[in-house]
């Protein structure tokens, strides 16, 4: 939760400015490490206050008397703990940075940059920090709440982890969907290879090459709306008593090779009841010359003759109907 005076400390090597809290400034002596140009610098003797100042009523131009300059301003996440001393060690648990204090030597050239950086002075619209060009201080401010002190800047913040995320899951899709397409037009291609195979006889020999390979078979299209019934009979046979002979002529309308189709025959009794019903398959109807595995021609009929023992029953009609299973 952001405090009611916040607190700022500059870096001496970029003069970058982060806001910051009592709390990080009071762990070890407020030694930290710029994220920024990984310069250490003691951030207590670098706070400043970015506070306006009243301007003197004097006739000389003092740059100081306007106030701090125009800075580039930095969330406190970027500064991490300074190296620790050899000898100094921190309890897992606590999960603290270290700190170690800086040479004498590094001390005084850290206090010297500050106190040149003070007197520097910039346009109110843009102003050069280091080797950076520094926006406006109001527009330029990251705000630190719910940083935890001693927040070091190489850890993954929730936006660079949410574009992670998006990045992966753009990768993922990009190798899925292709894999589910091709996965739907291989399905796609089992389920209608009979019908691929009538309609595009050019396919046929890989269709069936492909069939082997998966252990399948092409078989001709079932289309059962374009075969037809075009004339039937059945009558008692004069030279066997008890046996029937039905006549029939099944006709393929279609433009392509169809399969030859389950045949049912119906016997009735003078009110239209079933007496008795029968399926016939193919190679009871069709003859032997017949080719079971071309089907019925494109545009051609199949004529069909059998005789049927009904010495057990009475019947007076019948039914014929087509289907398939």
């Amino acid at each position: 939760m952001a405090t009611a005076d916040p607190k700022f400390t500059r870096c001496p090597g970029c003069q970058t400015v982060f806001r910051v809290t009592g709390d990080q400034l009071a762990l070890r002596g407020g030694q930290v490490r710029c994220g920024h140009c990984r310069t250490v610098f003691d951030g207590n003797a670098q706070a400043l206050s970015l506070a306006p100042r009243a301007r003197p009523d004097t006739d000389f131009d003092d740059d100081f008397a306007r106030g701090p300059a125009t800075v580039t301003l930095r969330d406190s996440h970027a500064l991490e703990a300074a190296p620790p001393a050899p000898a100094a060690t921190t309890p897992p648990a606590l999960r603290e940075p270290s700190f170690a204090p800086l040479p004498d030597e590094a001390l005084a050239a850290a206090g010297a940059a500050a106190a040149d950086g003070e007197a520097e002075s910039a346009p109110a619209d843009e102003a050069i920090a280091g080797d950076h060009v520094a926006p406006s201080a109001d527009a330029a401010v990251a705000d630190a709440e719910g940083a935890a002190p001693g927040d070091a800047g190489g850890e993954s913040t929730p936006d660079e982890a949410a574009v992670r995320t998006e990045r992966a899951r753009t990768v993922l899709y990009a190798v899925a969907i292709p894999l589910l397409l091709l996965v739907l037009v291989f399905q796609a291609g089992f389920h209608f290879r009979d019908a691929i195979a009538a309609r595009w006889p050019g396919a046929k020999p890989a269709l069936v090459r492909w069939c082997d390979t998966l252990g399948c078979t092409i078989r001709p299209l079932h289309d059962i709306g374009g075969l037809s019934i075009d004339a039937s009979d059945l009558q008692a046979d004069p030279a066997h008593k008890g046996l029937l002979v039905l006549t029939a002529t099944v006709r393929n309308r279609a433009a392509v090779a169809v399969a030859f189709p389950m045949l049912e025959l119906t016997l009735t009794d003078s009110s239209d009841t079933v007496v008795v019903r029968r399926v016939l398959n193919p190679v009871e109807y069709a003859g032997g010359t017949a080719d079971l595995g071309a089907g019925i021609a494109a545009n051609s009929e199949v004529l069909i003759k059998m005789f049927l023992d009904a010495s057990a029953t009475s019947q007076a009609g019948y039914r014929l109907y087509l289907f398939y299973l």
